[in-house]
């Protein structure tokens, strides 16, 4: 389970401590990667070099209102400080109006910044109808992410199961469903694993990991 886990912290008052605590949380349990705003970057990175957890960032959070062009600069920045994997929220607003030329279009410009490096695409499930979760997974997969996610964890819902299962059944084997959001303790993640996610972000891995040592795996 620690290989699922993208360990988060992202809260907007979060200071230096937070993040060595975040980070000897990864090394401690070898979690997939961290995931930081991007201003915590190259600290995390440093704190984390030689250990085999990745650094993950958000780009365009938590709105996904920037322009394309600063998702790209902001990749581009990320990347030079030290991000392995970006984590990027689509215009929920172009979703909402059925322009998923858009999405592929600002999908596309992040994934060539990226340079060959992991790509999550975040939905926002929560404030999109079945129809618009279907049309951009297909936008997703179309632009060559690697990963479609649920949440930012700051709407008004996170992942659900029935919309990990949604995303699992529309990208199909090859593509990453990532689930995030609400996924609280170990009961939670082997439900979001079951419906198709191959990835979680969560705050709660120490928790995660304590329920399955506690479990005896």
């Amino acid at each position: 389970m620690n290989k699922y886990i993208d360990h988060t912290y992202l809260k907007a008052f979060g200071t230096e401590s937070d993040i060595i605590k975040l980070c000897n949380e990864a090394k401690t349990y070898q979690f997939k990667s961290v995931c930081v705003n991007p201003a915590n970057v190259e600290y995390a990175k440093r704190l984390l070099n030689g250990t085999g957890v990745l650094v993950c960032t958000v780009i365009g959070f938590p709105l996904g209102a920037n322009t394309i062009e600063v998702k790209m600069l902001e990749t581009l920045d990320s990347i030079k400080n030290g991000a392995d994997e970006i984590d990027m929220v689509i215009n929920i607003g172009k979703a909402k109006e059925g322009d998923f030329a858009y999405i592929e279009k600002e999908i596309k410009a992040v994934v060539s910044a990226a340079g060959g490096r992991t790509v999550k695409v975040i939905l926002e499930t929560c404030y999109l109808t079945d129809d618009e979760i279907v049309r951009a997974c297909h936008a997703s997969k179309i632009a060559k992410a690697n990963f479609v996610k649920t949440s930012t964890g700051f709407g008004t819902n996170g992942a659900t199961v029935e919309h990990v299962r949604l995303m699992r059944e529309t990208v199909g084997p090859d593509m990453g469903v990532k689930a995030s959001g609400g996924v609280k303790n170990l009961a939670d993640a082997e439900m979001m694993v079951e419906a198709g996610a191959n990835r979680i972000g969560a705050s709660s891995g120490v928790q995660i990991m304590k329920e399955l040592e506690e479990r005896g795996n």
